[in-house]
């Protein structure tokens, strides 16, 4: 048999669409900024995200038959978002050291210093963020970050509220003794 094109398997797994199904590129559209927002919160690499979010939206894609339109959609995505982290953060290419470059001179407008202090404060949280336990920090990110209720994030993660409240208390536990010993000298 002939090769395949590899948009082909883009529709593998897929069920024959209803006319309630939701419409994808408009799904993409809108919630494109928040899935980018959400990968790198999780501990995707500035340099990975294009590829991880590409690969979020193909499952997304595939999956679609199955969302259950009654239900927030980014409660769903976020189920999806951890699992192809979670994934992405046992690959090899996640653990790979590579250098960075030097940091970009600070611009000599007025607001300068605010800006330089505003990265501090992202690259600090992001820093801590990497220290976390994927359970906990998708936790913490979903409740604190993004404003999902508890029993959203229990439910997108397929475990009890009780745990996703656990979870969350020993995620702000980590994340106060961290920062705690990163301003002490």
């Amino acid at each position: 048999m002939g090769r395949r094109l590899p948009i082909q398997s883009l529709y593998e797994g897929t069920r024959e669409p209803s006319p309630a199904t939701v419409d994808f590129p408009r799904l993409y559209k809108e919630e494109f900024a928040f899935v980018w927002r959400l990968l790198r919160r999780l501990g995707v690499l500035e340099r990975d995200l294009p590829d991880i979010a590409h690969d979020l939206f193909v499952v997304v894609f595939r999956q679609l038959s199955l969302y259950d339109q009654s239900r927030p959609v980014r409660p769903w995505l976020f189920g999806i978002a951890f699992r192809v982290v979670s994934d992405y953060r046992k690959s090899a290419r996640f653990r790979r050291e590579i250098l960075e470059s030097p940091p970009d001179l600070a611009d000599q407008a007025p607001a300068a210093d605010e800006r330089v202090a505003a990265e501090q404060a992202r690259a600090m949280v992001i820093r801590v963020l990497d220290k976390l336990d994927l359970d906990r920090r998708a936790v913490l990110v979903m409740h604190d970050l993004e404003g999902q209720t508890v029993p959203e994030i229990a439910a997108a993660l397929g475990i009890p509220v009780a745990t996703a409240y656990s979870r969350l208390r020993l995620a702000r536990e980590d994340v106060a003794a961290a920062l705690k010993r990163l301003r002490l000298p």
